[in-house]
């Protein structure tokens, strides 16, 4: 997030000495990427970050995933899967999707999770429904309904749920941001951009958390660690740079609209390594007289394509099943579009209420054993009506 934030206590000039209130010399560390060469931010510990006292491999379960075979379109309702009161979202989320750049979890969260992070890449959580914090090393985020939260690559974190709350977790395998087009060469939104720098929150000031022998979970390419700290990672007395969690609302996005129907790209809200995000919102649709506004038919002849259905009424998929909740996947080689009547009913509409977070990868997902615990299986014969799974 190339976009300056300064938090708390700093020294003047970086790489100098900043004394605690006792005389001694806080810990300065750099969280970078890209080597050198890319967005930083220099945090300053009351303890030393590099202090682990054990190193213990994790064994973590998270299922198997299959090839979408055969090949068609499917749907999955979340609300069909079940949780306990305790779980949290680190090690309660449950695979749906995933491919090498990209893994697409769903957890219900009613517990605190443990401290966490992911060292493979950037997360994005998207928050369906609840409220709580998601406290890290550089201050907490608090989020609700509608919120997405940037979690830079190693960036120690834990949510705290107040009540329920169900979150879509991207774990990416590089970094994910904005849209460059949406940047200008220096990092700044543009014009033209659907969010702005108005838009976005984060860490307001210091998170301090006193604690000795701290257990923090850390995810990286050969699996799951959990280191033990001397101190707790949450005892920074002040941060700045450009890379740093952060936070936007879905209600935030100004959809972009036109005379006749926008393809998806307009909608795209993130990009990351080989998928996009995009964010669906309540808007006004297309004014030209003799428009169409629901969706063409179209094949996704380099993409997979899944929605994530969070609010509204879906225009384009009434009569097939789809609910609040659900994810429909239109796979690469599948052709998809409205479902029957939806074209002729949409027109003369001035505005949909409908609001949906889509991700787009352009190498194939595939399906988790929590996907397929809740598939619908007479979803991809809703547009003949007709199929081996209906009556």
């Amino acid at each position: 997030m190339a976009y300056y934030r300064q938090v708390g206590e700093i020294p003047r000039k970086r790489h100098t000495q900043f004394r605690t209130p006792e005389g001694g010399l806080y810990a300065e560390e750099l969280m970078g990427v890209e080597g050198f060469s890319a967005d930083s931010a220099l945090l300053y510990h009351r303890h030393l970050p590099t202090a682990i006292v054990d190193a213990v491999t994790v064994e973590e379960d998270r299922g198997t995933l299959a090839p979408n075979l055969p090949l068609k379109p499917r749907h999955f309702r979340t609300p069909a899967l079940t949780w306990d009161d305790d779980t949290d979202a680190v090690t309660g989320r449950r695979v749906l999707f995933g491919n090498a750049d990209v893994t697409v979890a769903f957890v219900r969260a009613s517990a605190p999770s443990p401290l966490y992070r992911n060292a493979r890449g950037d997360e994005l959580l998207y928050v369906r429904t609840g409220e709580g914090v998601v406290e890290t090393i550089y201050g907490a985020l608090p989020v609700g309904e509608g919120d997405y939260v940037v979690l830079p690559t190693s960036c120690t974190y834990r949510v705290v749920p107040e009540g329920p709350m169900d979150v879509l977790v991207l774990e990416a395998s590089g970094h994910v941001g904005p849209p460059r087009r949406y940047l200008s060469a220096k990092g700044q939104f543009l014009e033209h951009s659907p969010y702005c720098e108005r838009d976005v929150r984060g860490p307001a000031e210091p998170l301090l958390v006193d604690g000795e022998d701290v257990d923090v979970l850390v995810r990286h390419r050969a699996g799951l660690t959990r280191f033990t700290y001397a101190n707790h990672p949450f005892d920074v007395v002040g941060w700045d740079g450009c890379l740093y969690p952060w936070a936007f609302n879905i209600r935030d996005f100004e959809p972009i609209t036109g005379r006749v129907h926008q393809p998806p790209p307009v909608h795209q809200t993130f990009e990351g390594p080989n998928f996009v995000v995009c964010s669906f919102v309540p808007r006004k649709v297309d004014y030209h007289p003799l428009s169409v506004p629901v969706p063409y038919n179209h094949a996704n002849v380099d993409s997979d394509e899944l929605m994530f259905y969070v609010g509204g009424d879906y225009e384009a998929r009434k009569g097939s099943g789809i609910g609040i909740g659900s994810l429909s996947l239109h796979p690469s080689g599948c052709t998809h579009g409205p479902q029957p009547g939806a074209v002729e009913a949409s027109l003369g509409a001035e505005r949909f209420d409908e609001t949906a977070v889509m991700v787009d990868t352009f190498r194939p997902l595939e399906l988790g054993e929590a996907a397929l615990a809740a598939e619908d299986p007479k979803y991809a014969w809703s547009w003949a009506r007709r199929g081996p799974d209906l009556d």
